[in-house]
């Protein structure tokens, strides 16, 4: 299949749903073989079948991405069924939303564990099949949150903001391998996790729109084009970099 990652193998976490199949499904569009993993498998089937339609390769591996034991045991499958790992898209993610001083401890931990660690987990399985070939693309998804904070999300603006550093500082160190690393922060997009986290506020979606200069929330056909960038050879020389797709919502 011919397109701008024609050939490449890529892992795409939490992409049974929302942003992350959207995700898979421009990456396999472009001609990526694209690893789905994600806790949900029923979900994580129904994105390769909708690959599989689309006439593109996918395969499901369910994992905890903060599991380090099995996500290095999911990058050494992928590479034995399609030979490598070329792209890793960290877009899984949750929230609970909610002001910081009525948060409970183990909310923090849940937080913390999958957005920020889960990240870290995922870079360093791919990085020694990355380095060993000298080519590779990491896509970071974080959130306008941790450019300028939001209101009840304190730990999540928290864990995305180290997400935002921890691509930099891999940008650096990997450089010299050619391995591009750059982050991409998303809006409020209209996703299943926004519906749930939005499920106790009805007014929120609409007071978003409000605000969002666009008009809109975001979609995943909003935020694939630029994962798509950012994975392909068009993005060769930019590393280290933070882009924001929200529809003007924050000017960084």
């Amino acid at each position: 299949m011919a397109g701008r990652v024609a050939g490449k193998v890529a892992i795409v976490t939490g992409a049974a749903s929302g942003l992350g199949r959207g995700i898979a499904l421009a990456l396999a569009a472009e001609g990526a073989r694209v690893a789905v993993v994600d806790l949900n498998e029923a979900g994580a089937k129904e994105t390769v079948e909708a690959v599989a339609r689309d006439g593109g390769e996918a395969g499901v591996w369910r994992a905890d991405i903060s599991d380090k034991t099995r996500i290095d045991q999911v990058v050494a499958e992928v590479v034995s069924r399609w030979g490598s790992v070329h792209i890793l898209v960290n877009n899984a993610g949750l929230d609970k939303v909610g002001p910081f001083v009525q948060s409970p401890e183990a909310d923090w931990d849940l937080i913390l564990r999958v957005n920020l660690k889960g990240p870290i987990v995922c870079t360093r399985a791919v990085l020694d099949v990355m380095t060993k070939q000298s080519y590779g693309k990491i896509v970071n998804i974080a959130s306008d949150a941790g450019r300028v904070g939001s209101t009840g999300e304190a730990v999540y603006s928290a864990a995305k903001g180290g997400i935002i550093a921890f691509t930099k500082t891999i940008a650096r160190e990997v450089a010299r391998h050619r391995i591009n690393v750059n982050c991409i922060c998303p809006g409020p997009s209209d996703t299943p996790l926004f519906a749930e986290v939005a499920a106790g506020n009805p007014k929120l979606a609409e007071s978003l729109k409000r605000v969002i200069p666009f008009g809109r929330l975001g979609t995943p056909e909003d935020l694939a084009p630029a994962v798509v960038f950012f994975a392909s050879d068009e993005s060769g020389f930019v590393t280290g970099q933070t882009l924001s797709v929200s529809g003007g919502l924050t000017m960084v």
